[in-house]
């Protein structure tokens, strides 16, 4: 019997289950709703997944191949969220059950990759505008560092904005041949800086709002394209794409890279580009663990690996159980925008005089060397 509005399942005694026992199930039949198979290029034999609740929209990847033997395409809820963990609705575990599992691959010839489908560059270009008036991430970040450093660093990861929730930023994930393997859509509080997550957390990609068919969804590191620009620097890899904007402001002579995630695109094939690299690692308080045994990926490719502490040594038990991460111990301290921002607040003519002189905030501190 199916709990609603939780993806779990309660199993009463019986050999077979019904797709009416899950949330996420094949889609019925239905006339022309089969669709192309990513694997075998086949026309209408894709069956696709669906969610009963109406809240996820699976892209049109993730199904089963009606060609069992021949193709044995099967790529599931599972394996979806499992590869986008932003996507997956809070009730889900790995051990929640989906619907029919007799057409896997498993004990099956295991299948050929894939190719990653790209988004068209022009798209992007289109994205880098309207960031004052609809761009919430821009707006708070004006806030903090200022409006022309902001501006630089959003146009040197080429951060773009989106129409979506009334303005949304927009992560595009660009490859190191210049490829846009996609684009990450999210919600924030123009106030805080915060990403929105209730009544629903705001997080979609780019190919689904364009409805691009057939896409298939690779994803590779946040930043990745500036690795050609920045040959010998070393690189800080982090979980959010927030926290590498503004962690380069923080420590420029660190190119920062983002996984998307605690899981993410931190994976083997993903992280071939930090070959020969110096890479630190610095994942979010609650997750030195699980990146430690990750890290063993990187230690055949780069000629150094180093899984950074420094946060865990001074992390007290409600910063913990919040999960922060280096920027928030950063931004803890008022920036010099934030200070004058306040002055003007309290003193307006503050305001006028920093007008009438032309006057600059300085940085907030001299560019530091090195992993904190």
């Amino acid at each position: 019997m199916a709990v609603k509005g939780k993806c779990k399942v309660q199993t009463v005694h019986r050999k077979e289950a019904r797709m009416s026992d899950y949330r996420f199930h094949l889609e019925k039949y239905r006339p022309n709703s089969k669709l192309t198979c990513p694997q075998c290029k086949k026309t209408r034999c894709l069956v696709h997944y669906v969610d009963d609740q109406g809240i996820i929209k699976f892209p049109n990847y993730v199904g089963r191949c009606d060609h069992e033997n021949s193709c044995g395409y099967h790529y599931t809820p599972k394996d979806y969220f499992h590869d986008n963990p932003d996507m997956k609705p809070k009730d889900w575990d790995d051990d929640t059950p989906i619907y029919n599992k007799v057409g896997t691959t498993k004990g099956k010839e295991e299948p050929k990759p894939i190719e990653p489908s790209f988004i068209p560059m022009v798209f992007v270009s289109k994205s880098l505008s309207a960031y004052k008036t609809k761009n919430p991430l821009y707006q708070y970040l004006c806030g903090v560092i200022g409006e022309d450093e902001v501006k630089r660093i959003f146009r040197l990861y080429l951060v773009g904005t989106g129409n979506k929730w009334g303005g949304c930023t927009v992560f595009w994930q660009i490859d190191t041949n210049g490829n846009v393997r996609a684009g990450k859509l999210m919600g924030y509080d123009s106030k805080t800086g915060h990403r929105i997550k209730e009544p629903q957390s705001q997080v979609t990609w780019a190919h689904s709002e364009l409805k691009i068919a057939d896409f298939h969804l690779v994803q590779c590191l946040f930043g990745e394209h500036l690795l050609h620009e920045r040959p010998t620097a070393p690189v800080a890899l982090v979980e959010s794409e927030k926290t590498a904007l503004i962690m380069t402001h923080f420590m420029p002579d660190l190119l920062w890279l983002a996984t998307g995630g605690k899981n993410g695109c931190f994976n083997e094939k993903a992280v071939q580009v930090l070959r020969n690299r110096d890479v630190f690692l610095l994942p979010d308080l609650g997750a030195k663990e699980q990146w430690q045994q990750k890290a063993l990926i990187l230690q055949t490719l780069c000629k150094r690996v180093v899984v950074s502490d420094c946060i865990e040594k001074i992390a007290n038990g409600e910063q913990r159980e919040q999960g922060l991460d280096v920027a928030d111990f950063f931004l803890m301290k008022p920036t010099a925008h934030e200070i004058l921002a306040d002055m003007i607040r309290r003193n307006p003519a503050v305001g006028l005089l920093v007008e009438k002189l032309d006057l600059e905030v300085c940085n907030d501190e001299e560019p530091q060397d090195g992993v904190p």
